[in-house]
Formats: structure tokens, sequence, C-alpha cells
């Protein structure tokens, strides 16, 4: 069957049966190798979405692809009423980067955060002496974006998330990301904890500084407040440290991850500290498909190559040269691209209008990017990225730039 006739039918199938709640691309990929993608006609692109960071690996990387291959053949779903090998394994290997603590898994970030926003619960209701509907406040940042659950939407200030879903879910109030006393004026007796991305992806690459989660870990203990942050799609290694809260030398109460930790297979996971661990019981909460054999084997597969490829330090290393680049065509093209800010390979492009119009002649120009919060491209290259890729991107990006000088 020719490439077109496929691309037809496939387009055609998307708008017959597939509900219409993504503005997608006229684009249908049909393979992967590394950081690069092909679509159906044969045209290669350079995928610096990577899923929207989850194919923290780029495409079908060997190792990753022989370990799901394996598990798949041996043994794929259990549910949570027995124990399997890999999540014991999975779980040890995680609580080694954050800290003792425990951890539970689930099928992706919206419900790590969700199970965030209920530990937060669980930990006021100790805090009031067993009372509940007490101490029960969520303080969240502006601009954040925490998922779609209904806990999620309301834990995320932006209308176009909660246009349409309201009443939502109380007890959730919202400063200004790092305005430290912008957080400390919204605290009251009924507040149980504090809850950020450490850096805003959606809302448009926004970091919290080094200062300010400093500020936050103060206020939480001042106040007996657990500090939660979201780590879903800064983490895993993003930013050249495992947990992007590493940068600033703190430990948080609890951690949301999800994305880059399975490699491009659904999987999330919430590791909470010593000191909250001990709140959820059985019954409490729970999920079928969360901490699979399978699931969990290929996430062991991510960090096996993360920790053998020697990533974490690449990242470091070669992000140095590619952000400076990206921060030449700030100056060259004051234009069309106004700031360039992020950390690794997560970087936002601030433009200086719609990014619509950049992302699709991106496209036409070989490479994929998605958009973020407030005119801003995202470059999301895999872990893996090389120091060719990473220029080729900057490349691409000026020459989109020069044909629309």
């Amino acid at each position: 069957m020719q490439p077109s006739v496929v691309r037809t039918q496939t387009a055609d199938l998307y708008d017959a049966h597939v509900l219409k709640n993504y503005a997608r691309a006229a684009l249908t990929l049909v393979r992967g190798r590394g950081a690069l993608v092909w679509d159906d006609e044969g045209k290669q692109y350079l995928d610096f979405t990577s899923g929207i960071a989850v194919s923290a690996l780029g495409h079908c990387h060997p190792h990753w692809v022989a370990a799901v291959q394996r598990q798949a053949g041996e043994l794929i779903h259990t549910s949570n009423l027995f124990r399997n090998p890999n999540q014991a394994e999975l779980a040890r290997r995680l609580i080694g980067y954050a800290g003792p603590g425990r951890v539970f898994f689930c099928n992706s970030g919206a419900e790590a955060n969700e199970a965030l926003i209920k530990l937060a619960r669980l930990h006021g209701v100790q805090k009031a002496g067993g009372r509940e509907g007490v101490c029960y406040q969520i303080i969240c940042a502006k601009q954040a974006f925490h998922g779609r659950t209904f806990g999620g939407m309301s834990a995320t200030p932006q209308e176009k998330i909660q246009k349409g879903f309201r009443p939502l879910t109380p007890g959730f109030s919202f400063g200004e990301l790092n305005n430290l006393e912008s957080f400390a004026s919204l605290i009251t007796e009924q507040t149980a904890a504090i809850f950020v991305e450490t850096i805003q992806g959606e809302g448009g690459v926004h970091a919290c500084t080094p200062e300010f989660l400093r500020g936050l870990r103060a206020l939480c203990d001042q106040h007996k407040l657990l500090l939660m942050l979201d780590e879903v799609q800064c983490g895993i290694g993003r930013t050249g440290a495992f947990y992007a809260f590493e940068h600033a030398g703190i430990r948080p109460d609890a951690i949301g991850m999800a994305k880059g930790l399975g490699g491009g297979f659904p999987i999330g996971a919430m590791w909470v500290g010593e000191k909250a661990a001990d709140l959820f019981h059985p019954g409490s909460h729970g999920t079928t498909f969360g901490g699979t054999p399978l699931a969990c084997a290929a996430a062991l597969a991510v960090l096996d190559i993360i920790e053998k490829e020697h990533l974490l330090e690449k990242v470091r290393r070669n992000c140095i040269p590619w952000i400076l680049e990206l921060k030449k065509l700030a100056t060259e093209f004051p234009q069309h691209l106004t700031d360039v800010r992020g950390y690794g390979y997560l970087v936002g492009l601030q433009m200086s209008g719609d990014p619509a119009p950049y992302l699709a002649a991106l496209r036409d120009a070989g490479m994929l990017v998605p958009s973020a919060g407030g005119n801003v491209i995202r470059l999301l290259p895999p872990l893996t990225a090389t120091p060719e890729e990473l220029e080729q991107s900057v490349q691409i990006l000026r020459k989109v730039f020069k044909d629309r000088a």
C-alpha cells in the first residue's frame, strides 16, 4: 500500500473515531531510532519532543528493548495483591536517589500527583489530631500544571485546564513562583502542604531558584507542612541531576515522578520520606496496573542505561555549549526569540509571538518540538542526544529564523 494511502486512511480514522481533545499536527509517525523519527512518507525528523519528556533514552534503545521483550515473555501483570521482584528492586533504586522512605507505583504523572494530594490530606488529619476537614489546604504556584484529574486540575490555576469542569476540589491556594513571602502569607492553621514543580514545564519553563526551594523547605519545617515536589517532567535526569531539586541541595518530603522513568512505557511513582511514609495503610490508596513486572522492567532498564552510559554527566557537559548557542540565536534574531531559559535538556525558547507558525516551520525543516504556556517552545532532547544532534537543532532553528526574517 502506498504511503499516501496509509496516511489518508490514518487521518480518516482519526477524524471518524478519535476524540477531538487534541489539536494534532498533520503528521503520522511510524518509526524511531535514537533521537530520530520517521513519518509514513519516509521523511526523517530530529525528535526534540521526546514524547513530551517521556522517551528519555530516545527511541528503541537496544538494552531497553531487550529488557522489555524479555520480561514480556516471562510475566507481565500480577496486580498488587502479590509481590514481584522488579517492583521491589525499582523501589530500592529510587530510594537510593531520593533518600530513605517508601515508594508507591502508579501509571502516570497525574496519578502520582493525585497520590501526593491524598498524602497531604492524610498529613493534615494527623496534624489536626485525627480530625478531618480541619487541616487540608495545599499551597501551589501560579502557572502550575499538575495534571488533569480533579485533584490535579484543582492544583492547576489555568483557565484552559479548569474551564467546563467546575466545581473543582477545594483547598488550593496559589503563590507567586520564586516569591517566598507570597507563599508564607498564604500559610494558615488549615495548611497541610506546599506543592510545586521544581521546574514548571507546561507553564513555560520557569524554574524554582535554589534560594526559593531552600526557603520553602524552611517554611515547611517551621509550620510542620509537607514539602511536595512535582518532578514529573523535570526529573529522571533531564537537568543533569537525577532530580532537579538536587541543584538546590534540599530534600523534599515527597516527590511525584513519571514520564522519563519508563523510557516510553507508562509508569509513575510517588516517593515519600520517612516522616510521612506510614500515613498510607491498606485500603487508603491503590491501583490495578501500578508497578507491574513489565513496567518496572522498563524503568529498571532506564536506570541501568542512565548509570552505565553516564547520561547525567553527559547532559551536564553537553548542555552548556548548546544553551550558549541557543542564547546566541536570541542575540541574532531578537525579532523572533526574546529569551532562553532552563536547565540541562529542558529548555524554553520565549518567542516574540504565537509559537504555532514556528512549530510548523520547524516540522517542515525536520525538527519536532512542543510548545508551552506563554508563547514558549520547549526543547526536550533525549538524554542520549549527542553534541552533533544538539548542534543540528541550533542550525535548524537558525534556518527557520532566517527564513522568517
